[in-house]
This record gives structure tokens, C-alpha cells and sequence, in this order.
């Protein structure tokens, strides 16, 4: 029923995004976005019925087999993908387009599952660590090779279903003051930062008990220290000749929204003004301002957000997040109750993909995350959107349907 609702919702706010009263376009002509996306919508119901029918053994037998699928098409893309905004990812046919990234989750979830599932595997030694890296880091550094660096990012999802399946909770925390003092470092100047990681360190050392003020914990504490002053001392060099130049002004932009407002912010000030029209109730269906002048690029698939802010405002952006929580809480609540690894291991990367794409999504549309070209789950226009995280969710109901007694086939 959740997904039923989002679906729906997405496809009468992709309308709304390309709607023009001047032509008054209906619902159902295939010539625009919202057409094209029912389309979509009926041909994923397709997609649905195959895998409630499909023995949900195969996805388990086959799993490393759907793995090399995704890695091929990452690679055949590179070679025979059309360029679209400066990225070498989809496959043209026709009118119609497919993303190879966005199935590679797919592949990736189902391969990262069955290989945990092994007898022998525990995520707390460094080989089977090393492991689940190289199978998540194959298709994200193919997907960096076409420039696309936003799908990329997604497979740090990983990193919840990792924790929740045994990995030290050190490196989730690395992870977290590498984000902190990176975010800090291009707010605060350098200096203060050093000196306060500096003082920390002392504080730490005086904080520790005198029975366990060793030699190798005070040698812990200093590299602990040191290590934070290079991540710091780094972040400049990563901006400025690492990342590309519209990637810096990307970082820029979420630094300080007024830097560029009719260039490299014009994107992330536009979603805030709609959003921000829509107030509380707002302005109702089709009739958004912004939308309807083409204010906000790309408004059908990345910031499809803001059309549900500004036509439904806060009520309807709170009913739209709030459905997004419950799906997540149920898939969380149903991959714990599952009886084979496999199964939960999926559901938690299931739940870890969809939770960081409406974080980034809805994040970048109010000036709280940087602009990356990642959609709103069953919301975006888009087939292979639609496709990937329908098959994802469904995947993981035939998964559960083994526990339930439902399509056991």
C-alpha cells in the first residue's frame, strides 16, 4: 500500500512538473513526462508479477550471476552509452533511455547478501571486510568512469547493512569525523580547527584514567590527532584538484547559497523559493508558479520535491517524508524477522539505499546537502528509476514471502 501511494503520487506530480495551461495536456498523453511515465508504471507491474512468480530461490542461486550482469552493462556503457550532461551512463532507445547505474545497486545488494550469507563469514576480520569492499567498490569506481559521480555515492549506503551485520562500529565513526571535519574545514578556518583538535587531544590524554595512561594509548590519542590534522589539511587539495569545477561550485553553493545565485545557485535558490511559496497548505494541484515558468531545471526528476512543496506545501511534503519513514521502518521491522541471512541482509541494503537517496534527494532541494543528480524513489521521472527500485522492493516481499507462507514457489 505504501508503494502504491508513492507511485501514484509521483506519477500526478510529474504531471504537475510538466504541466502547461496553455496546452492542458491530459494525463495520459504519452508525448509528455507524465505519459510516458505511466508507461513506466505499467510496465514495472509487469515486472512485479515476474518476480512474485519466479521461485524465490533464484534470487539467491543467481545472485553473482545478476552481479557480473550489472558490471558488464557498466562496462559496455562506458564503450556504447550516449552522453547525456557531460555523463557517459544510458543506453538510448528510441525515445526512451536506461541507466545501467541505477541497476547495478541491484546487482550489488544481492551479491553483498549472498556473500555474507557463507557459513564462515564474519564482518569483524579483515579479509571478509576487504571482500564486500571490492564487490561494492567494482561497480562504483565503473559508475565514476562515466561521470557519474552522484550514483556513486549512493553505494556508501552499504555501509548500514554492514554495520547491522557485524562490522566494527570504528569505521561507521571514521567515516563520521571524515564528513564532520571536511564540512567544518570549509566553514571555520584551518587554524582553529588545528587548534582545537590539538587541545582535544591533550584533554584526552589527561581525561584518561593513570592506570591506563600508557605509552600506547597516548600513542593512540597523538595518531588519532595527527590523522585529523592531515584530514583537515587535506580538504583543499581534494576540493580544488580532485573534485571537478562543477562539482567545487556545488560545495560552494551549499557553503554559501548568495555566492552565485544566477550561476552555480540558481538551481539550489529556485528550490527554495518554491518550496517556500507553498507554505503551509500550498498552492494547490497545478497550480505552482514556479513550475508552471520553468524556474527550477530538471523539476520532473531531481527536484521533483519541489513541486510537492510548493502545490501541497508543508502538509503534503510531511505526508510524502512520513510515508517514505514508515516504508523504511517496515522494511526494517521485515528483514529482522527474516529466517535466512540472505534475506536480511538484502532488506537492510534495500532500506540503506532508499534511506540515503531521500536523504541527498530532498536535502539538495533545501540547501542542506549539495546538488547531486540522484531521483526521489518511485517519485522521479524515469523508467530505470522506477524499474530498479521497484524490482529492489518486490525482491525483498517474494524474499519475506518465504516466512509468511505467500508465492512460495
Amino acid at each position: 500500500m505504501l508503494y502504491i501511494a508513492c507511485v501514484l503520487m509521483g506519477w500526478l506530480n510529474v504531471y504537475a512538473a510538466v504541466y502547461s495551461p496553455e496546452s492542458q495536456t491530459s494525463l495520459f498523453d504519452l508525448s509528455t513526462n507524465a505519459g510516458k511515465q505511466l508507461m513506466w508504471i505499467g510496465t514495472t507491474v509487469l515486472l512485479i508479477i515476474a518476480i512474485l512468480v519466479i521461485n524465490y530461490r533464484f534470487w539467491d542461486t543467481f545472485a553473482f550471476v545478476i552481479y557480473g550482469i550489472t558490471i558488464l552493462s557498466l562496462l559496455l556503457v562506458l564503450v556504447a552509452g550516449s552522453n547525456v550532461n557531460g555523463s557517459r551512463s544510458w543506453f538510448k532507445f528510441g525515445g526512451f533511455s536506461i541507466q545501467p547505474a541505477e541497476f547495478a545497486k541491484l546487482g550489488t545488494a544481492l551479491a553483498l547478501a549472498r556473500y555474507i550469507d557463507y557459513p564462515n563469514v564474519n564482518l569483524t576480520k579483515l579479509k571478509d571486510q576487504l571482500w564486500c569492499v571490492g564487490i561494492i567498490a567494482l561497480p562504483a569506481l565503473l559508475i565514476i568512469a562515466s561521470n557519474e559521480t552522484g550514483s556513486m555515492l549512493v553505494f556508501a549506503s552499504f555501509i548500514i547493512m554492514l554495520y547491522r551485520e557485524g562490522l566494527p562500529g570504528i569505521y561507521p565513526l571514521i567515516a563520521i569525523v571524515v564528513i564532520t571535519l571536511f564540512i567544518l574545514t570549509l566553514i571555520v578556518p584551518k587554524l582553529y580547527l588545528f587548534v582545537a583538535i590539538l587541545a582535544l587531544g591533550i584533554v584526552a590524554i589527561f581525561l584518561t584514567p593513570r592506570y591506563q595512561r600508557s605509552f600506547q594509548n597516548i600513542m593512540v590519542i597523538g595518531i588519532t590527532a595527527f590523522s585529523m590534522i592531515a584530514v583537515v589539511a587535506g580538504v583543499d587539495f581534494f576540493v580544488n584538484s580532485v573534485l571537478q569545477k562543477h562539482q567545487q561550485n556545488r560545495i560552494k553553493v551549499l557553503i554559501n547559497p548568495a555566492a552565485d545565485p544566477l550561476g552555480a545557485g540558481w538551481n539550489v535558490t529556485q528550490a527554495k523559493i518554491a518550496i517556500g511559496s507553498g507554505r503551509l497548505q500550498g498552492k494547490g494541484f497545478l497550480e505552482g508558479t514556479q513550475t508552471k515558468f520553468d524556474f527550477v531545471p530538471e523539476q520532473s526528476t531531481d527536484f521533483i520535491f519541489c513541486t510537492i512543496g510548493e502545490e501541497h506545501g508543508f502538509v503534503g511534503s510531511l505526508i510524502v517524508v512520513s510515508l517514505f519513514v514508515f516504508l523504511l521502518c517496515r522494511i526494517v521491522i521485515l528483514a529482522e524477522k527474516q529466517r535466512t541471512r540472505f534475506a536480511r541482509v538484502y532488506g537492510y541494503s534495500l532500506a540503506g539505499i532508499l534511506f540515503f537517496h531521500l536523504m541527498i534527494n530532498v536535502g539538495m532541494t533545501i540547501g542542506l546537502m549539495p546538488v547531486i543528480g540522484i531521483p526521489l524513489p518511485f517519485f522521479s521521472y524515469g523508467g530505470s528509476s522506477l524499474w530498479s527500485f521497484s524490482i529492489l522492493l518486490f525482491i525483498f516481499l517474494k524474499l519475506d514471502s518465504r516466512r509468511v507462507g505467500m508465492f512460495t514457489r
